[in-house]
């Protein structure tokens, strides 16, 4: 089934609406048989009320090493920060409000209170800096800000060189006047959820920048609410009884999904830390909370492995990687240490969360998985043909989630004729299985040959002197480019060129000879976005 737009829209400033791009460029949504999502849908709305007609009010929904919130008191303090932002503010359903802060309860509630107003959600990494929060408070041009007390100076910085924002709440900071704390004790939590359609806009998402300059990908509560029905009903399948945490930022919708809005769709709970996760903290962390799902990116299980095998991790039950390919080594690695398999998972800010992933024992070695029930995906030429089983192509998907970016000629490369193409490319085997090869950018095409990086990536890591590693192509006047591999080595490594060598070697024995790093550099760290995605696109610059 597909949808139409049939309830009277409530956002009454029109912003967003009137930046997406024409209909004629919007995906085209998908809907499984038994997707029942009323005509007019507040998100916020519906996740509490699933929670508490299924008897979760008094269950815990968010925690940290200082408070539990219940879902009854969870829902009280969201309908105060919703009284604030309307009666002390003014603002006005489809008026933006940027979010600025780490992962913690008060992001959490003032991301609900913000959704559950009317009002469109802009979240943003707590480690951008100004010139990178003027860029957004630009495009998204939000009413107000909302910011973790800890983190004002750079979104101060921005504010001060933008007139397009006035007002600044902290929140994080329990009596200080004026903060988001003070303003919501003198409420008294009693809030009508604001009345909006299903196709009304409940986040702005900005991309993380992987390949330069991000976009803005516009989500309604529609979309949220089809997404809880497709990977997490059929993939996840978390219950009430589950603790979860993890690495990815609530301003990342691999974050915001896994470590909010998914969990209030089970009836779960969230854990939010006070300091900032290493790779040893998170272990400790997940044996004293006794987590039982976790989420973060493949650089950051290889890490915790060891830790891992130390400690032992007896409640764990679920692990999901996202964000970025995840090697087959990094995989084996985390089984060994743990005895669980990882979910993988593919999505995509533009889609919002994963659509192809893995099923806990139903994995198939160098695979991410099948399609998640809901989408249809397929690989396909440059045309748009779909490639015989086992040839190398795009991938484009389709169903219940789709990108509209904000104001963007990009659109036009990501949505074709309906479907979604994320960028990647890929084979699917015969029986259904997905496999990453790489961006399509970061296809590497040497002496007339077609190498994966991510390949080569895999094949490196499972060399013991390798801690991490990222390979692209570049340029070369015989074979048009070669494969460079960028190596961070285990301490105690010396980055010479024996190690050049055994390194070559090591590839040629493992792949195919024509995909063995040609050149080999040594780093002392990758470039990463604060999501923990490498950025090839800084590797490639000379």
């Amino acid at each position: 089934m597909t949808s139409s737009i049939t309830a009277p829209c409530a956002q009454t400033d029109r912003f967003v609406h009137e930046h997406l791009p024409p209909p004629d460029q919007w995906p085209r949504r998908v809907y499984p048989p038994g997707t029942d999502i009323p005509e007019q849908a507040n998100l916020v709305n519906a996740l509490f009320t699933r929670a508490i007609q299924n008897g979760h009010a008094d269950r815990p929904l968010l925690r940290s090493d200082r408070i539990t919130l219940s879902y009854a008191d969870a829902l009280e303090r969201v309908n105060r920060i919703a009284q604030v932002l309307t009666e002390d503010f003014h603002l006005v359903p489809g008026n933006r409000v940027l979010l600025r802060g780490g992962n913690s309860i008060g992001m959490a509630l003032a991301w609900l209170g913000v959704v559950q107003a009317g009002l469109v959600a802009v979240a943003t990494m707590p480690l951008l800096r100004a010139k990178e929060l003027v860029e957004i408070i630009d495009k998204a041009r939000p009413a107000l800000a909302l910011c973790d007390g800890a983190l004002l100076e750079e979104l101060q910085i921005a504010q001060a060189q933008t007139g397009a924002l006035q007002t600044v709440i902290p929140f994080n900071l329990m009596d200080a006047p004026g903060s988001m704390a003070a303003l919501a004790a003198r409420k008294d939590g009693r809030f009508t959820p604001c009345p909006v359609a299903a196709d009304d806009i409940a986040l702005m998402a900005f991309t993380s920048g992987t390949t330069g300059k991000p976009k803005a990908a516009v989500h309604s509560h529609r979309d949220v609410l089809a997404a809880c029905e497709a990977w997490p009903r059929h993939v996840l399948k978390a219950t009430p009884g589950d603790i979860v945490m993890g690495s990815p930022p609530l301003a990342f919708t691999f974050g915001l999904g896994g470590l909010l809005v998914f969990p209030m769709w089970a009836g779960a709970s969230s854990y939010y830390p006070s300091i900032p996760y290493t790779p040893e903290a998170m272990v400790q962390l997940i044996r004293q909370v006794g987590a039982t799902i976790c989420y973060t990116a493949p650089t950051f299980y290889r890490q915790m492995a060891v830790f891992a095998r130390q400690q032992g991790l007896p409640d764990l039950r679920l692990c999901v990687s996202a964000g970025e390919s995840l090697p087959d080594a990094t995989r084996q690695l985390w089984k060994d240490a743990t005895g669980i398999e990882i979910i993988d998972g593919i999505g995509a800010t533009e889609m919002f969360h994963i659509f192809i992933s893995s099923r806990p024992g139903d994995v198939r070695r160098g695979a991410i998985g099948q399609v998640v029930p809901g989408y249809s995906a397929k690989v396909v030429d440059q045309e748009g043909a779909e490639v015989p089983r086992g040839r190398i192509g795009r991938l484009a998907v389709i169903g219940p989630t789709g990108c509209r970016y904000l104001d963007d000629e990009r659109q036009r490369n990501y949505v074709k004729d309906g479907w979604n193409y994320p960028g990647d490319a890929f084979t699917q085997d015969e029986d259904g299985y997905f496999f990453y090869q790489a961006r399509d950018d970061d296809l590497i095409i040497t002496a007339g040959y077609n190498v994966a990086g991510p390949e080569v990536e895999d094949a490196l890591l499972k060399h013991p002197a390798v801690a991490e590693c990222g390979v692209v192509g570049v340029p070369d006047q015989d074979r048009g480019m070669v494969v460079k591999a960028f190596v961070v080595l285990r301490p105690g490594q010396a980055g010479d060129a024996a190690m050049v060598k055994t390194l070559q070697d090591h590839v040629k024995a493992m792949l195919a000879p024509f995909k063995y790093p040609r050149q080999i550099e040594f780093l002392s760290r990758l470039p990463r976005t604060e999501t923990g995605k490498l950025q090839r696109f800084k590797l490639r610059q000379p």
